[in-house]
């Protein structure tokens, strides 16, 4: 039975074929709109929902089966057969967290970004600071994100084989293979999303011939993201986004494994290019797919190899920042493939940036610095969802919390949640901690540092190392001193210094853990974007940018919500009707604010 038949599944359609009037069959194929068709634009512009810009009401528009949804339409069909025929169900003594769920699918709307993106600043000297020569309690937090190897040699001067001969990697240290092993293991307990999905599609390997070039944080759980592509059948090449993100065990489990994977901990920026140049470049292997976070790997080839577009089927990007490069490609007329957007997923954006930062600020701060949060005065400059998370977490520990903001929306639900907003300059000087959650550059600007007290904190929790105006750090009246891992001072020729960590880069990333129940909804996400892009009819997608449908954001977390026991409400036929929605979903509107 091949991937895209729907034969498998008339079972589970005959109950919408009673209730349209019509067969999955009878459906036809409908195209996206362009980005164009929803008055959408760089500078600002509201997108509007589409019965407003089109006269049209979403329930008169045909609905269309995607590529995934047929899939795991399939497969839900095999695994309700084999249920009948006495075979186990896949989970003993559990009820399919989606019964219905895969039954209709909504037309990809798309969302517009209105904020400048930033390149990757200028490569400055202090990029990599050497490390300590002791270790200190920062460094505990995870054997995995140190090295426990006294050879300094760089990966790029040695060459490393796993235990079946491959050598197509570079990584600190194959040997540590066997312990990242166990990390995956311990991560996929928690993202139990990717299990089922490699379950109910491992079958049908939607993603056989696809070619994945990936840059992300490499991590347990981006590993377990990694392996579950592989077997769905896509063959992988992988760099790191960050510099002090990856954990070298997990690159050298996976790199065991056969995967080719080049990355260590606490690159230089020169290391950084060149492992995706690694990644990109291979006389055997040309990527037909990108999964990319924060935009360097796209970047990277536009640069580099252009014609490599002429293969590439489609773009999943998972960064605000990657998003703007994107929008901005798409708006030049430069953007030559289709791209997802999965940034602003409902799933990202709540899960990911709200409640996953709400935890692992205070992790990383805790880590890095061993700071009692009660009675101290923090500033966080942005509202976001990053923002929002950070605050109240910091505001359930006792700190007196400021927030800076430049959207006024923003800046009321601070004030109604109990935070008084205010401007940088006016606070700086008597605040204990400041965090950065924009999104934009120089947020903190050298006027601020120079004001700061002693023993202020200054971490990022937003994007890359622009936050923090480092390059105005680099200046020659200024000492670094490094005190302990990814935590430095700089002196003032006074005497005062501030406490930088991780160097301004992530620091939730780069000093501490994410949960991986948290890291299984993006990745989860992530995985149906590819199958979606891969598997897609040409034609179907337009070079520009898309949502993936909200069908799929409901599907996403309906996976997730067993691990809870939760038990949803069913629509009935009157309440669905009166709703004026299927009783099957989706649940809420384009434009709807979760």
């Amino acid at each position: 039975m091949s991937f895209t038949s729907l034969q498998a599944a008339r079972g589970v359609m005959t109950e919408e074929k009673e209730q349209t009037g019509t067969s999955w069959e009878d459906l036809t194929v409908q195209c996206p709109e362009p980005l164009e068709a929803y008055g959408a634009g760089l500078n600002g512009e509201p997108v509007e929902e589409e019965s407003a810009a089109t006269g049209k009401s979403c329930k008169d528009q045909a609905t269309k089966c995607s590529p995934v949804l047929q899939m795991l339409k399939a497969a839900e069909s095999r695994n309700t057969t084999q249920d009948q025929d006495g075979a186990e169900p896949s989970e003993a003594g559990k009820e399919d967290p989606v019964p219905e769920a895969l039954k209709t699918d909504m037309k990809i709307q798309l969302s517009e970004q209105n904020q400048e993106f930033n390149k990757r600043p200028p490569k400055t000297g202090r990029r990599s600071l050497s490390r300590s020569t002791s270790q200190s309690s920062a460094d505990s937090y995870s054997s995995v994100c140190s090295d426990s190897s006294e050879d300094e040699t760089s990966p790029r001067e040695k060459l490393q084989r796993n235990s079946r001969g491959h050598f197509d990697f570079c990584i600190k240290n194959i040997k540590q293979a066997e312990f990242g092993r166990k990390e995956i293991e311990v991560a996929q307990q928690e993202m139990v999303a990717l299990m089922v999905l490699r379950k109910r599609a491992g079958g049908e390997k939607p993603l056989t011939g696809a070619k994945v070039v990936g840059c992300t944080h490499i991590t347990a759980q981006t590993a377990v993201l990694i392996e579950t592509l592989v077997a769905l059948g896509a063959q992988c090449r992988w760099a790191a986004c960050n510099i002090f993100s990856t954990q070298n065990a997990v690159a050298a489990a996976l790199a065991e494994a056969g995967i080719s994977v080049f990355a260590w901990r606490a690159e230089s920026e020169e290391d950084f290019w060149w492992c995706i140049e690694r990644s990109v470049s291979s006389d055997a292997w040309q990527p037909n797919m990108i999964l990319d976070d924060g935009g360097d790997l796209t970047h990277w080839i536009y640069k580099k190899y252009p014609s490599l577009f002429k293969r590439i089927k489609g773009i999943v990007e998972e960064s605000v920042t990657g998003v703007f490069r994107l929008y901005q490609l798409s708006k030049a007329g430069k953007l030559c493939i289709p791209a997802m957007n999965v940034n602003d997923s409902v799933t990202k954006q709540k899960f990911d940036n709200l409640y996953c930062c709400k935890e692992s600020i205070l992790d990383g701060l805790k880590r890095t610095t061993g700071l009692m949060f009660g009675g101290k005065q923090v500033v966080v400059c942005g509202y976001g969802e990053v923002g929002k998370g950070c605050c109240a977490a910091l505001k359930a520990l006792g700190a007196i919390v400021y927030v800076t903001e430049v959207d006024p929306i923003c800046a009321l639900q601070a004030c109604m949640d109990g935070f008084r907003v205010i401007k940088l300059g006016e606070i700086i000087r008597q605040v204990d901690l400041v965090i950065t959650c924009t999104g934009n550059k120089n947020a903190v600007a050298r006027e601020h540092l120079d004001r700061m007290k002693n023993g202020c904190i200054v971490c990022n929790m937003g994007h890359s190392n622009t936050e923090i105006d480092l390059g105005s750090l680099q200046a020659a009246e200024l000492r670094w001193e490094r005190v302990r891992p990814q935590v430095d001072h700089i002196i003032w020729p006074d005497g005062r210094r501030i406490i930088l960590l991780a160097q301004g880069r992530l620091l939730n990333l780069s000093c501490s853990t994410v949960p991986s129940f948290v890291l299984s909804i993006t990745a989860t996400t992530q995985a149906l974007a590819l199958i979606e892009l891969f598997n897609a009819p040409e034609g179907r997608y337009k070079q520009d940018v898309y949502l993936l449908p909200k069908k799929m954001d409901e599907y996403v977390a309906s996976l997730h919500l067993p691990t809870f026991e939760a038990h949803l409400t069913e629509l009935t036929e009157d309440q669905a009707k009166y709703l004026g929605i299927s009783k099957h979903g989706p649940f809420k509107p384009s434009y709807y604010r979760y």
